[in-house]
């Protein structure tokens, strides 16, 4: 698809008002993205579990304007409280998406959203929260135009979200999403998510992830800085290679089920993750101390127990956990019993593979 296909096109009759509603879901990624081109096209390719605790919920009011506005129209509640700071980002994205989603100064609009997990601490929080959001808008299209198919409409959100935040992509769908163009997946698209097309071993259903959080305030570099400074990166080239080398390598292991080629590509991949930003100019470091006492910690433990726990971290401090299901009492005992400790006021969060976001119903105003 193109973009020119998710263009809004027709004459519809907008209706008056009503609400939506979406939970999204937070996603981690096992192959990385990291660095992107214009238009929020990744530089290489990554594929993601879907998790399922760890959501954005967000609902949107809308009522249709006397006449179409020179702006958008918009208040923005944040956990209930008016959000102010968040308005420039939402205009951004509605700014980005205005071709495709004609109606959007049609309206004025009330965004009510609220995080289960803490926001802009390395969970993707800018990915849940602009799939729950495009997933609002989507619904309000499918109200003006009721012909729209369900995989169009998912394939869109996708779009849109990506538009939002690049891995926002990954949060429509679970449990396994692939974005980005990669050879041996005919239907990847640098545009929009897609679900994993290959056969994937038992052992990877079910599969955990204990979300430790390490260290819950803002990000001292945000990802938005981060990817950009990938352009001119000395080892960029490399790293954009080895993306599509391990996800060549994942086939393989979710086809047979191998955990112990499996910790090593995902734990390979969150460590060069954090090389990059260490080896960029400016450089800058987002693991705490903290961050390395667990990973050293899940290493003893491993060897020691035979176990398949692994590690994986997203552009921040915190260290996902995962673990199959078979494994489960054993390793997280070791998470209590060792781990918890680094967490920053002993807070974690147990989450699991998820199956992508769930329209919340809610009463229709119309």
């Amino acid at each position: 698809m193109t973009e020119r296909d998710f263009v809004l096109n027709g004459d519809f009759e907008y209706p008056e008002s009503g609400v939506v509603a979406w939970k999204a879901p937070s996603n981690i990624a096992l192959v990385k993205y990291w660095g992107k081109k214009p238009n929020q096209i990744p530089a290489n390719p990554s594929i993601s579990f879907t998790l399922d605790a760890c959501a954005t919920t967000t609902s949107i009011e809308f009522s249709k304007l006397s006449e179409k506005s020179n702006t958008f129209s918009f208040d923005l509640f944040f956990e209930g409280k008016p959000k102010e700071d968040f308005k420039p980002k939402i205009n951004t994205f509605f700014e980005r998406i205005e071709k495709y989603v004609p109606f959007l100064k049609e309206y004025h609009f009330t965004i009510k959203t609220s995080n289960s997990f803490p926001h802009s601490s390395g969970i993707a929080s800018s990915a849940s929260g602009m799939a729950a959001l495009a997933l609002c808008l989507m619904t309000i299209e499918k109200r003006i135009n009721p012909s729209l198919e369900d995989s169009y409409f998912k394939k869109k959100a996708s779009f849109l979200s990506r538009l939002g935040s690049g891995s926002a992509c990954r949060s429509i769908q679970g449990d396994l999403i692939q974005w980005g163009n990669y050879d041996a997946i005919s239907e990847s698209s640098n545009l929009l998510g897609v679900k994993y097309p290959f056969k994937v071993h038992p052992v990877f259903k079910n599969y955990h992830d204990t979300i430790l959080l390490v260290h819950k305030g803002q990000k001292t570099v945000s990802s938005t800085v981060g990817h950009d400074l990938m352009h001119n990166h000395p080892f960029a080239k490399q790293r954009f290679a080895q993306a599509h080398l391990n996800l060549d390598r994942l086939k393989t292991i979710f086809e047979e089920g191998n955990l112990d080629n499996f910790v090593e590509v995902v734990e390979s991949e969150a460590l060069t993750l954090h090389a990059m930003m260490m080896t960029s100019l400016p450089y800058f470091m987002l693991m705490k101390p903290n961050t390395l006492e667990i990973i050293n910690r899940i290493w003893e433990f491993r060897q020691k127990s035979k176990t398949h726990v692994c590690f994986t971290l997203d552009a921040g401090a915190n260290v996902h956990v995962l673990y199959p299901e078979s494994e489960k009492q054993e390793v997280f005992q070791f998470i209590q019993d060792e781990l918890v400790v680094f967490c920053e006021n002993g807070h974690y969060i147990c989450d699991r593979i998820g199956n992508g976001a769930k329209e919340m119903r809610i009463k229709n105003n119309n």
